[in-house]
């Protein structure tokens, strides 16, 4: 199917429904399944949703916000437990399952409380390929999936996202703060806090896209390719910053920049 009949499909999908409230994180999905639900529906029968803890960067409620602004629909934040919540805390293989279905159980509260009756994330087609437990949770609290409905991967909603103007067209991907820490490591607000001060670090030295994976006293940094030298170069500053955070081994990972690595480890 063709790009563009898969985006006739999706603003299909989106037609039937009588409103919706959008699980929104400001990423390029999400933005764009906001973005086409604004224009096939209008602005009252939308509401975007972004779920707040400390386990996702700073600043991405400030940025979900504009964007829903941009797009011309209403925003709230809510909050979740986070840490608070013991399972989460203890990192199961299985933490995004529990994770998200604190989630989607908040916004079908928010979505009754405003009078709409579905609720919609930004799950793509690439996802049902990949380990995302998650995914497992949306099917039982009955979020649909419209992008991954429509077939679209990644590459193609950013292709359209293009096409709309969008400005997360480009943007990378900025999944929360536990996938940085091997499964069964329990996740802290220490160490949650020293893994995004490293990868500030590292992007102002022009890195967009990585990962700064906590392995206790090591911290393994994965870059793209293309940034090795970049990371050589500074490999000074990033030793000396990176001990300050409280590492003792720092290494570049030269398997290169991977979404997920962490799930490596499970042998799926």
């Amino acid at each position: 199917m063709s790009l563009l009949n898969k985006f006739d499909h999706l603003k299909k999908i989106l037609e039937n429904l009588d409103g919706c409230l959008v699980a929104f994180s400001g990423g390029v999905d999400s933005t764009l399944l906001l973005k086409v639900a604004r224009m096939v529906l209008g602005e009252e029968k939308i509401l975007a949703v972004t779920a707040t803890s400390e386990i996702y960067p700073a600043g991405e409620v400030e940025e979900a916000k504009e964007l829903a602004r941009l797009i011309g629909v209403r925003h709230l934040a809510v909050s979740v437990r986070g840490l608070d919540n013991p399972v989460l805390a203890a990192n199961p293989p299985d933490r995004c399952y529990h994770c998200k279905k604190e989630i989607y159980a908040r916004l079908w509260e928010v979505a009754r409380t405003h009078g709409l009756n579905c609720v919609l994330d930004g799950a793509n087609a690439g996802d049902a390929g990949d380990y995302r437990p998650g995914l497992k949770a949306a099917r039982e609290l009955r979020v649909c999936s419209p992008l991954m409905e429509a077939g679209l991967t990644k590459q193609e909603i950013r292709a359209l996202s293009g096409r709309l103007g969008l400005p997360t067209a480009g943007k990378p991907a900025s999944p929360c703060l536990a996938t940085r820490f091997p499964y069964g490591t329990p996740i802290t607000r220490q160490g949650l806090a020293r893994v995004a001060e490293g990868e500030k670090f590292l992007r102002q030295l022009g890195i967009p896209e990585l990962r700064l994976r906590d392995h206790g006293n090591l911290a393994r940094i994965e870059v793209p390719g293309d940034y090795f030298p970049l990371v050589i170069r500074h490999s000074g500053r990033v030793v000396e910053k990176l001990k300050q955070l409280g590492y003792t081994y720092v290494t570049l990972d030269i398997q290169g920049f991977r979404s997920g690595s962490m799930n490596e480890a499970l042998n799926l």
